[in-house]
């Protein structure tokens, strides 16, 4: 009789069973990172793209020459690739998560900085921010790997996404914005500095959490993610992998076309009659179709073969546009915009996507992000300033635009060897 009552005096354990496994919270929290994570991505590009419209206004207020306002527009592009390589000693002093909300407030301040009077001011906020700016480039990729493995494509993608989508924000309000308010460029471009604040807030709770509170969580942090560990490996050994050359170069170049075109596109435009409103809002159109080929670009990546189909499409689309800029810039604007934000939205999220793909762990995927952003994007500085001494040395745009097709055929000859299916350091 008593033994009925023996065996069931466990069974009132099991109400508080499911609790653990609830996945309301956990849900949350990836939820609000994920949307913390794409707030700071979105202000990795305003800084650069904001600028462009205004740079001829810059250049006059400032007095700087073709050559100082083409320096103008290369100083982030430098700094992305010198501070690059600044990130891995920084991620293991301070942990990536704790250094990207530090990045985060630098960015502010540089913004700042940049619209106080005077070209030093002006080109050391520009430093400053530009500086910022590289350390998030590298973290971005290892935080995918890291915090959202299961969802890396998907978070690719929104990476990807909220890149454009900075910089056509930045490129098609800040004309207007200067017209509504009736203030000058500095005013106008000190304002960026309120979406960075913002995201460096949204950060916050991700410094907050419980496993990154206490200074021995985030010890074990900063060696986690780091590459503190026997497990990471070194710059040195990626130097001779080809397959960490492959996607280095693809970075490299691509980059290279899209800084030159969102420096100098308006400037172009300008030079063939259109209007100064009309040109930076041709700039910031093309990356609404930048935007959906981007966050395409991992799916594609993953599914369309052979791999190297589509940065196949994205150089011929890119192409596309550069002919008819060539042709006729004024009048087929809109459809040379298009085709020309689809294929460099399509080639950055392939160069985003190949920096996780083509690295088995985190602690590759910090690695190969440095050597890849770092090298990369000291290529692409060439963009920005070749093109301004090109155009100051022909007097036009059929020089500087045939060299940026020039370096589609060399981007593609990197795609081969970045789209193939291995892992950087893996046997042959």
């Amino acid at each position: 009789m008593n033994s009925p009552v023996t065996h069931q005096a466990p069974a009132a354990r099991p109400s508080a069973s499911p609790q653990p496994s609830l996945p309301g919270p956990a849900g949350v929290r990836t939820v609000q990172a994920a949307f913390a994570f794409s707030l700071a991505a979105l202000n990795l590009r305003i800084a650069v793209a904001s600028l462009s419209p205004v740079l001829k206004e810059v250049q006059r207020d400032e007095h700087l020459s073709s050559f100082g306002a083409g320096a103008l527009s290369t100083v982030p592009v430098v700094c992305f690739g010198a501070f690059a390589f600044l990130a891995p000693r920084l991620t293991r002093r301070f942990g990536p998560h704790h250094l990207l909300w530090y990045a985060l407030l630098a960015l502010t301040g540089g913004i700042v900085l940049r619209s106080v009077p005077g070209v030093l001011a002006l080109f050391g906020g520009t430093l400053i921010a530009g500086a910022a700016i590289a350390v998030g480039n590298v973290l971005m990729p290892q935080l995918i790997k890291h915090d959202f493995a299961g969802r890396a494509g998907l978070m690719l993608g929104c990476y990807s996404l909220a890149l454009s989508g900075g910089a056509a924000l930045a490129a098609g309000v800040v004309v207007p914005l200067e017209s509504a308010t009736g203030w000058g460029w500095r005013q106008v471009l000190a304002l960026w500095a309120i979406p960075s604040l913002i995201a460096a807030l949204a950060w916050l709770p991700e410094l907050l959490a419980p496993e990154r509170r206490s200074p021995n969580r985030r010890r074990q942090e900063r060696v986690k993610q780091g590459g503190a560990d026997t497990a990471a490996p070194t710059l040195r050994a990626l130097w001779r992998d080809r397959t960490a050359w492959a996607v280095t170069l693809y970075m490299g170049l691509q980059s290279l076309g899209y800084y030159a075109i969102l420096s100098w596109l308006p400037t172009l435009l300008q030079d063939h009659g259109m209007s100064d409103s009309q040109a930076g809002w041709m700039l910031s159109f093309s990356s609404f179709p930048g935007m959906a080929a981007s966050f395409a670009a991992p799916w594609l990546q993953q599914r369309l073969r052979p791999a190297f189909v589509t940065p196949l499409a994205a150089a011929l689309l890119c192409a596309t546009g550069y002919v008819g800029l060539l042709m006729s810039p004024v009048s087929g604007a809109y459809l040379w915009m298009t085709a020309l934000g689809l294929g460099q939205g399509l080639a950055i999220g392939l160069a985003l996507g190949y920096i996780v793909a083509r690295s088995p762990d985190a602690h590759h995927t910090g690695r190969l992000s440095t050597m890849a952003q770092g090298v990369g994007y000291l290529i692409a500085c060439l963009g920005p300033l070749g093109l301004g001494l090109l155009h100051s040395a022909s007097g036009g745009w059929s020089l500087p635009v045939a060299v940026l097709l020039a370096v589609l055929v060399a981007q593609t000859a990197a795609a081969f060897g970045a789209s193939r299916d291995r892992h950087v350091l893996a046997p042959s």
